[in-house]
């Protein structure tokens, strides 16, 4: 009963996280098809089944300004004083019954509610809870950050090439992809360019668990489950094993970049707090690797000399050789941008702030939808054009990249990412396009969307940048994006208009593209 739509933040920060009693409930999000992170509040990124759970996302309204991502962060996080659940009332829960679940008493949830009447709690209400926790992780850093995202560091790595002297059940493995059959090397560089994780941490994850690149005839469960993320249904295969790391990683390096992850979580249920003195780097790994470890012991033996940084070394040597100066130096510069339609168009704002691909990295994406009704999944009419000057250096499976730079590198630089563009007229790969140029038809293609829309955003170096970031906010012909409390929520304003995002076609949402 207790089990639905909870969230976890901090007196003074916040944390989108999962019950600590569950050992089912934030994985929910984390095995993502071949997605983008669309389709508003009423669809889920993951693979998900009916009597599985959701999550209720309360991050941060505003953003601190981006850090620079330096090699060897001065450790400045103070720990937070208290972390909180926030739950939602759901049909049938009683105060007593909450209490008991977690440990708590009815004094204690007055405490941080105030007064709450037993007798009248209200489905959708939203309740605090206290989480207790214990016991700090590990202080060892692992990677530098520049070798956790796809940036510079991975210009010149091939994982074909990299695992071709290794006679593993990796070099014989295949498995179909969205109708296509993949090897495991192909798998990892999708994976890689979707999410942007470097292929070395994802290759090092999956010898550490399943043994893939050294042993032939791994044991069946690690066969199936490589990764051990086996709480849910649907968790066979290479593919859903590493989207699933891929974004426990990515939630792990961007809540500790901005500052709102403090705690995971282990299978037992134990909420384990980060030391201070980490890097993001090393964050995501150690969130990455709570999941599937059985207790605390387990995980500080994953992380320990003997663990992951053995495993690695063998594979790749000293992460730090890697490593790069600064993966977002403190000067660079947003290119100027238009909206991504037509001079006399009006389309609709229908996702604010909300994550690029995945469900828990940065809020770098936004949505937009032509003024076409019960379009469902069709292929819209209308083009999306360039918001800037660049070349199109992807173009397969929904997915446009185009780089910004002229270098024609996905690992550095500005790049766009417009998504859900179907098949049928989409721009070529290698293509030079100039802001308004086209480049294809909204639709629902390259993964799970409840409408044909355009989804849109931002890496620079590999790091997913937030759209209403203070230092590089993503303005298109002046239109500012502004976060709202939760991921898709949100405002679009300019020159003191303001657009409300919005599942509809209206007044509030509707943004004409006017000439410059």
């Amino acid at each position: 009963m207790y089990k639905r739509k909870v969230s976890i933040s901090f007196i003074s920060n916040s944390l989108d996280y999962s019950n600590p009693r569950l050992l089912v409930l934030w994985f929910l999000t984390l095995v993502v098809m071949v997605v983008s992170g669309c389709g508003g509040k009423t669809e889920n990124d993951a693979i998900v089944l009916e009597s599985q759970l959701t999550l209720t996302v309360s991050p941060v309204a505003t953003l601190t300004p981006t850090p620079v991502l330096s090699p060897t962060p001065t450790p400045t996080r103070e720990p937070p004083e208290a972390a909180l659940i926030h739950y939602t009332i759901q049909s049938g829960d009683t105060l007593s019954g909450i209490a008991t679940y977690y440990g708590t008493s009815i004094d204690s949830l007055a405490t941080f509610n105030g007064v709450l009447n037993a007798d009248q709690l209200i489905v959708g209400q939203v309740i605090t809870i206290p989480v207790n926790y214990y016991r700090k992780g590990p202080e060892q850093q692992l990677v530098p950050d520049s070798e956790l995202v796809y940036g510079p560091a991975f210009v010149d790595f091939d994982v074909a090439a990299a695992t071709s002297g290794y006679t593993g059940f990796f070099s014989t493995h295949t498995e179909p992809v969205n109708g296509q059959l993949m090897t495991a090397a192909e798998i990892v560089q999708l994976i890689a360019t979707q999410y942007s994780v470097g292929p070395r941490v994802l290759l090092a994850l999956l010898e550490l668990r399943g043994g893939w690149l050294t042993n032939p005839e791994p044991p069946e469960v690690a066969q199936q489950a490589p990764l051990g993320y086996m709480r849910f249904d649907h968790h066979d295969g290479l593919y859903f094993q590493l989207a699933a790391v891929a974004n426990a990683l990515n939630g792990g390096f961007y809540g500790w970049l901005w500052d709102d992850l403090w705690l995971v979580q282990l299978d037992d249920g134990e909420f384990v707090q980060y030391a201070a003195t980490l890097n993001a780097g090393t964050a995501a790994i150690q969130r990455a690797l709570a999941i599937g470890a059985a207790d605390y012991d387990t995980w500080q033996s994953e992380l320990s000399p003997g663990g992951f940084p053995a495993v690695y070394r063998r594979l790749f040597g000293d992460p730090y050789n890697y490593e790069l100066e600064t993966l977002i130096p403190p000067d660079i510069q947003t290119p100027e941008m238009v909206l991504p339609w037509s001079v006399g168009e009006v389309w609709y704002f229908t996702g604010a702030p909300h994550p690029g691909w995945g469900s828990d990295e940065s809020w770098s994406a936004l949505d937009f939808a032509t003024g076409e009704r019960n379009l469902a999944c069709r292929t819209s009419r209308y083009w999306v054009t360039a918001v800037a000057p660049g070349q199109i250096i992807l173009s397969e499976a929904g997915m446009v990249w185009e780089d910004l730079d002229g270098d024609g590198l996905l690992q550095t630089g500005w790049n766009v990412l417009y998504m859900h563009m179907a098949e049928q007229g989409r721009v070529a790969a290698g293509t030079v396009v100039a802001a308004g140029d086209r480049i294809g038809h909204p639709s629902c293609e390259g993964g799970v969307a409840n409408a044909s829309h355009l989804h849109i955003a931002r890496r620079y170096n590999g790091v997913w940048i937030p759209a209403a970031s203070p230092s590089w906010p993503f303005i298109m012909s002046g239109w500012l994006p502004v976060d709202g409390p939760q991921a898709y929520d949100g405002l679009m304003v300019r020159e003191g208009e303001e657009k409300q995002a919005c599942e509809c076609w209206d007044a509030i949402n509707g943004i004409l593209r006017m000439e410059p």
